[in-house]
């Protein structure tokens, strides 16, 4: 009898240890396998017979601070796999470190690190990598700067010392007008936003910025003081110098700097004058502008209602609705 009860006792221990160590299995697989391809690919780069590719979509053009990325991955060919890993590397680092909790064909997290290089890798059913993804690097901007004195400046409260000449190079690039997106509804989630804070009805908000965006010049390049408009399927262009800046003052009592520059030979179409304005008083590169252009310098200067308003070319909707909605 006392045999029997020992036999038993033995039984059930060894059961008990068993189901434990099937828990505890389990409840470490997921971490197991994240922490295997940890140490094997971040450290070497995976060798791999890759069959497939991969492409990331959801880039933004640039992000804020504290920006949600958004990212999905999509394979060239329908597969069954869906074993997917995503990496990630700091600028200065060397090797790749996996993204934890990243285990889907979708990548989401904040936006914290400018220079954050990302790149998904999908695994077959063997474990071996299906195909993995080009690098994307996610650039953050804040265009102004999170300090209080960055944020009075945009504000438009600054002492004139502060002020310093610009270089057209400021505002080098491919930039495309926002008001065809004003027009065609994109923004009406902007003007609802500022309805929600401001004192205006999103309807007002829209009527006052279609004032402010409307133009018919469509795009502008800028190429080492080389500034060309598009306007109606035509193309015009001039060489600019650089005429100094004007500090204005505005009617509740903040200011604004214009940054002005003359023609200085080009098509008879191009104004005399274009007047630069992008809430930044010192050389910066800029993120999107204001642009006031005509041939009286000093009648540009009384302009203060219609002011296009122009962003990369490379942006698409979403991206100036997630720029506008930052600010």
């Amino acid at each position: 009898m006392k045999k029997s009860f020992i036999f038993v006792s033995v039984l059930a221990l060894s059961a008990t240890l068993a189901a434990c160590q099937d828990s505890t299995e389990q409840t470490n697989n997921d971490t197991e396998s994240e922490q295997e391809h940890t140490t094997d690919d971040s450290s070497n780069e995976t060798e791999s017979n890759e069959t497939g590719e991969i492409a990331i979509e959801g880039l933004g053009h640039h992000y804020h601070t504290g920006d949600t990325i958004e990212l999905t991955a999509s394979t060239s060919e329908n597969v069954d796999y869906d074993h997917w890993h995503w990496y990630t590397k700091e600028p200065g680092q060397t090797e790749w470190e996996v993204a934890s909790g990243q285990q889907s064909e979708t990548f989401s997290d904040e936006a914290a690190t400018d220079g954050l290089e990302i790149k998904a890798t999908l695994y077959d059913d063997d474990h071996n990598v299906y195909a993995e993804s080009e690098v994307v690097t996610i650039i953050i901007d804040d265009h102004h700067g999170h300090d209080e004195e960055s944020r009075q400046i945009y504000q438009g409260y600054f002492d004139d010392d502060q002020v310093e000449d610009r270089d057209l190079s400021d505002w080098e690039g491919d930039w495309q007008s926002v008001y065809p997106y004003l027009v065609n509804g994109d923004l009406d989630e902007v003007f609802e936003h500022k309805a929600e804070e401001g004192s205006m009805t999103a309807e007002e908000y829209k009527d006052y910025y279609t004032t402010g965006y409307e133009t018919d010049v469509e795009r502008i390049i800028i190429d080492n003081g080389h500034v060309t408009f598009f306007e109606n399927d035509e193309e015009y262009s001039g060489e600019y110098e650089y005429d100094g800046y004007e500090i204005l003052t505005y009617e509740k009592g903040n200011r604004g700097v214009r940054f002005v520059y003359e023609l200085a030979e080009g098509d008879d179409e191009m104004p005399q004058y274009i007047q630069f304005s992008d809430h930044i008083i010192f050389p910066t590169p800029s993120s999107h502008f204001h642009l006031y252009w005509g041939d009286d310098k000093e009648e540009l200067f009384e302009e203060v209602t219609h002011w296009p308003t122009y962003y990369p070319s490379e942006l698409d909707a979403d991206g100036i609705v997630r720029d506008q909605l930052a600010h």
